[in-house]
C-alpha cells in the first residue's frame, strides 16, 4: 500500500491539536486535504473528526477489514475499531 495516498481503514497518528500523539483509523476521505477518523473510543464514529490531511502521519498499517466495512453497507462498530487498535499496540485502551 501507498503509504501517501490515504483510504478507509489506514491507521494514522495526529501530530496536532487537542488529540496530538493519539491514533485513529480514516474512515472516509472527503477530498484531498482532509478525511474523517474515529478511535472508537474518544472519537465514536457517530461523531468523527475531521482533520486535515497535513497534521497527520499515516502509518503504512491498513486493517483490511476494517477497510471493506467501512466501504460496505454493514458498516462496523466502535468496538471493533477499537479492538483493532489495541491489538495491533496503538492504543492504551479506553480512557
Amino acid at each position: 500500500m501507498d503509504t501517501s495516498v490515504p483510504e478507509p481503514g489506514t491507521v494514522v497518528r495526529s501530530r496536532a491539536g487537542r488529540d496530538s500523539g493519539r491514533y485513529f483509523v480514516i474512515t472516509a476521505v472527503i477530498d484531498e486535504k482532509y478525511v474523517l477518523i474515529c478511535d472508537g473510543d474518544v472519537r465514536r464514529l457517530a461523531n468523527p473528526k475531521r482533520k486535515k490531511l497535513k497534521h497527520l502521519e499515516l502509518t503504512p498499517v491498513c486493517i483490511p477489514t476494517l477497510r471493506e466495512g467501512l466501504r460496505s453497507a454493514g458498516g462496523v462498530y466502535d468496538a471493533e475499531i477499537r479492538k483493532n487498535l489495541e491489538s495491533l499496540g496503538y492504543c492504551e485502551g479506553r480512557r
